[in-house]
């Protein structure tokens, strides 16, 4: 089976891509493109994973950077390929011939392209990360590479959509608490639960620190089994492990 691949307008001419689970070689709980070394999938697997997603990019399995992602602020550059990975939730780069990637089960994949510059970045932004300013992070990295804000285009791949994200109160507060304005990316849901809308947060976020050209794709990784993995599905289902989805970019 071959892979499938979500792209975006506002990256064209960029090779980049949300990939889905179709068209791995794992099995079980893990069924397709599980690229996450974290998962308990056979390791030799992930690796033809990943070399497929490297292929579709054009370039070498060691040329396909990620980062060890602990839901952090932080946002790293990469000068060379190969280099170990660092515990972070973003990187950019100005190299050409490296892929940067994200892994995600629900959380948001961001690619971002600054073409004139030729800068590139990719960002986890799970709600903590976004919460904690990852994105822009991302943002101010790509500048010090010589990018402007007005030149670089953002877009939010697949991730949990608000009507399947319940959240507690406690939650909820730790937003508000921050900014009240905040409330708006919640709604109620039963009780005392709420439902908060993570795209909605992310492409705010995107635009509060300068990016006007910005979107979503508008795919809920819980909602499509069949196209995504999702560690919330996971959970309810009370499945023991979860697959990690794969979004990356290059020069």
């Amino acid at each position: 089976m071959t892979l499938e691949i979500i792209t975006d307008p506002l990256l064209e001419g960029v090779p980049h891509g949300f990939f889905t689970r179709k068209g791995g070689a794992s099995s079980g709980v893990f069924a397709g493109l599980n690229c996450g070394y974290g998962s308990s999938d056979q390791k030799d697997i992930v690796a033809i994973n990943r070399s497929r997603v490297a292929g579709i990019l054009g370039v070498e399995a060691d040329h396909l950077m990620g980062v060890h992602q602990v839901h952090s602020s932080d946002a790293i550059t990469v000068d060379a390929p190969g280099t170990p990975a660092h515990k972070a939730d973003a990187l950019v780069t100005a190299r050409d011939g490296i892929a940067l990637s994200i892994l995600t089960a629900d959380c948001q994949p961001v690619l971002f392209a600054d073409t004139k510059a030729r800068v590139i970045g990719a960002a986890h932004a799970g709600w903590k990360g976004a919460l904690n300013g990852v994105l822009e992070a991302t943002v101010a990295q790509m500048e010090n590479l010589g990018a402007s804000r007005q030149n670089i285009a953002a877009v939010i791949g697949p991730a949990i959509s608000q009507p399947n994200y319940e959240v507690g109160p406690e939650f909820r507060d730790s937003f508000v608490d921050t900014d009240a304005g905040y409330e708006r990316f919640f709604l109620q849901g039963k009780d005392d639960r709420f439902h908060f809308d993570l795209p909605g947060f992310g492409l705010f976020q995107l635009k509060q620190s300068g990016i006007q050209s910005a979107s979503w794709t508008h795919h809920c990784t819980y909602a499509d089994p069949e196209r995504f993995f999702s560690y919330r599905r996971s959970v309810h289902e009370k499945q023991a492990d979860y697959g990690r989805l794969i979004a990356a970019i290059r020069l």
